[in-house]
């Protein structure tokens, strides 16, 4: 072994002895003849002394930023002691070193405020990864993994690995298709979850599986996605909505207690979809503070102000306290509103001054008997101030939506070490696109409809009404998890496929296999898939799920480290058959 000891190890228990450390030089300080470094390794930093003596060593071999080393030599208690570092009692008091690889200097600092921006990082993410707060990321990631696998370990469920070269199938994005070189002109596709092999498997028996998944999906990036994700892919036999649910929860709880130290006693929340789309304006509601919308259409309209009179919806939100609001910060939330991402013509606001009276931007079309009216709908009270919005149901909704959320973010009351789950439930099973003229899932294809709707499925007139079998578990406004009970019987799966417009054969050529082994003695069964880097990235207070991912892609996708996506050989498309179109 190169080392006794890691750099976070030693204490002053060890003073006097002597021992070998193996890492990273962190740090260089140099105080006339007398060097000190910070060697770093996965572990921790232990500061390093070297003596005068050393120097003509040094001399000949000078210590540089990220040189790899191993010293030798005695632990002694040091003068000036670090208490930021569980090792700042000690230090060690070099008597030999040896240089087991010299470094060029790093384009950027290796320290937690490094000087490096994202794409320089990623670019050298070899380095990045060598930083502490990423390391933590990481370590955090493990963690997590570690959490779910025991407890599923513990509740029965067996992990069984899938495929990831199939046959492209239809999931709500575009799929990563991989050329065959032995069955010419024919592709693979790369799976965007587990789904069908997971329904066989519930099919073959194995009533319990789960699996910590790569997954990957062809579509534009942001934030909280990347082309390859990675999913805690989970599926029950025998079991109904209730059993699900239980299940993961007590996972989450599970989940929470070894990572964050966090118990929930009382059972998650939940909430239906219309309540979240009501009164959030999303299904995905971030329920750490309240400010929900209000529908003002019966309380505005026929006043005679044209923009709420042919407003298919007008919309409020209450931010509490911020009555004080000045003209200035009001014109830039109008004009925060009017960004093309929210998409909105302008803002109503009403001030409910501390005094009682109230003031707002509509004065000469409502008197303030009108706007106490709009007051007590919102349950507002002096010092607080709403904020309206009109136009389009979906765009406004949506809009008042985000609003909220930002004056949230405003009043400091999305707390990010403040954890708040909520179940969502009872979803469409089906939406309309209007740009394709027909009806698509919301969830997926092989979501069943709740057992008292399954007769609407033979009325297309009826598809809007029906509701899914299917639920979503959402932390702080970010969805974290999906699933639903399956269809397990082959004559509804068939009518779930024509309902997508979907012919017989269209479906028994994509999914014959699934629809035959349903002849086959199928169990009802259902399951749900959590977005592990997403999770990660709620529980570590990140936003971006790239900083719990060791080698993530930019927002074009690629992996700027290995240059990839990339050009081929002439040659490998000769054997694969394909020629490529210029731009």
């Amino acid at each position: 072994m190169y080392r006794t000891h890691t750099c976070g190890e030693l204490r002053m228990e060890q003073v006097g002895q002597e021992v070998t450390l193996a890492g990273w030089i962190q740090t260089v300080r140099k105080f006339g003849s007398i060097n000190f470094f910070d060697l770093r390794d996965r572990y921790g930093i232990t500061q390093l002394l070297f003596g005068e003596n050393l120097n003509p060593k040094l001399d000949a071999q000078p210590l540089g930023r990220e040189f790899v080393v191993q010293v030798t030599g005695v632990v002694t208690e040091r003068s000036s002691k670090n208490k930021n570092i569980p090792t700042g009692d000690i230090e060690i008091t070099v008597t030999d070193f040896k240089v087991l690889n010299a470094a060029k200097t790093p384009p950027f600092t290796i320290q937690d405020d490094t000087d490096g921006g994202d794409e320089l990082r990623m670019k050298y993410r070899f380095l990045d990864l060598r930083r502490n707060i990423v390391r933590q990321n990481l370590e955090l990631r493990y963690q997590v993994g570690r959490a779910a696998r025991n407890y599923l370990h513990s509740a029965g469920f067996i992990d069984v690995e899938t495929p990831f070269l199939i046959n492209s199938t239809p999931e709500g994005a575009r799929d990563f298709v991989v050329p065959s070189r032995m069955n010419p002109n024919q592709f693979y596709g790369l799976p965007q979850s587990p789904q069908t092999f997971k329904q066989l498997l519930m099919v073959s028996g194995y009533d319990r599986y789960y699996q910590i998944v790569k997954c990957f999906r062809d579509e534009d990036l942001r934030a909280d996605r990347q082309p390859e994700f990675t999913q805690i892919d989970c599926e029950m036999s025998f079991v109904e909505q209730e059993d699900i649910l239980s299940t993961f929860e007590h996972m989450l709880k599970h989940i929470f207690m070894e990572i964050k130290g966090i118990e929930f006693t009382e059972a998650f929340p939940r909430m239906t979809w219309a309540e979240a789309m009501e009164f959030y304006g999303n299904d995905k509601p971030d329920i750490r503070f309240e400010m929900k919308l209000v529908n003002l259409n019966d309380t505005v309209k026929a006043k005679g102000f044209k923009v709420f009179d042919d407003a298919e919806l007008v919309v409020a939100v209450n931010a509490k306290g911020c009555s004080e609001y000045t003209r200035k910060q009001l014109d830039e939330l109008t004009e925060w509103v009017k960004r093309p991402q929210i998409g909105m013509s302008g803002l109503v606001y009403v001030k409910y001054n501390t005094d009682g009276s109230l003031k707002s931007s509509v004065d000469k079309f409502f008197d303030e008997e009108q706007l106490k009216l709009w007051a007590q709908q919102c349950k507002a009270e002096p010092g607080d101030l709403i904020l309206v919005l009109a136009g389009k149901e979906e765009r406004t909704r949506k809009a008042a939506s985000e609003l909220r959320l930002e004056m949230g973010e405003r009043l400091g009351l999305r707390n990010k070490n403040e954890f708040k789950p909520l179940w969502v439930v009872d979803f469409p099973l089906f939406e309309y696109a209007e740009e394709e003229n027909r009806w698509v899932a919301r969830h997926h294809p092989f979501t069943s409809p709740k057992p008292e709707h399954i007769s609407l499925m033979d009325d297309p007139s009826q598809y809007g009404n029906i509701l899914a079998n299917a639920y979503d578990i959402v932390l702080n406004g970010t969805e974290v998890g999906g699933g639903s009970i399956r269809i397990f019987q082959r004559d509804l799966q068939q009518k779930m496929f024509a309902a997508l417009g979907m012919s017989k054969e269209e479906a028994e050529r994509k999914f014959g296999f699934l629809l035959g082994a349903f002849e086959y003695g199928a169990p009802p069964h259902g399951g749900i898939a959590f977005g592990f880097d997403r999770l990660c990235s709620l529980l570590g207070g990140s936003e971006s799920i790239r900083d719990f991912i060791a080698f993530p892609k930019n927002n074009s996708g690629r992996d700027v480290m290995l240059d990839a996506p990339s050009e081929i050989d002439q040659a490998q498309l000769n054997e694969l058959r394909i020629s490529l179109v210029k731009e």
